[in-house]
């Protein structure tokens, strides 16, 4: 299978965060509807159903670990403080 690419990568990690896709396209500077092509490119690239599956899948295979998670929860409260 092939990696998910950065900004797959970036929507995951903000999904994996508890961010809704207009929170996500607010961060990452984009459209909601974007949002929805990234995730959608990268449930297809991981096989998933779903965001709760997409999280486990990029965890299991390696694309996202407990280092990011940690880092994106911490970006994204701080970015709320501000």
């Amino acid at each position: 299978m092939k990696p998910l690419t950065r900004r797959q990568r970036e929507a995951i990690l903000l999904v994996a965060a508890g961010r809704p896709n207009v929170q996500i396209a607010a961060l990452l500077g984009i459209t909601p509807n974007s949002v929805g092509e990234i995730l959608s490119a990268a449930y297809r690239r991981l096989g998933a159903n779903d965001r709760a599956h997409a999280v486990t899948l990029a965890i299991y295979r390696g694309e996202i670990g407990h280092f990011d998670l940690a880092r994106i929860a911490h970006e994204t409260t701080a970015h709320e403080a501000a």
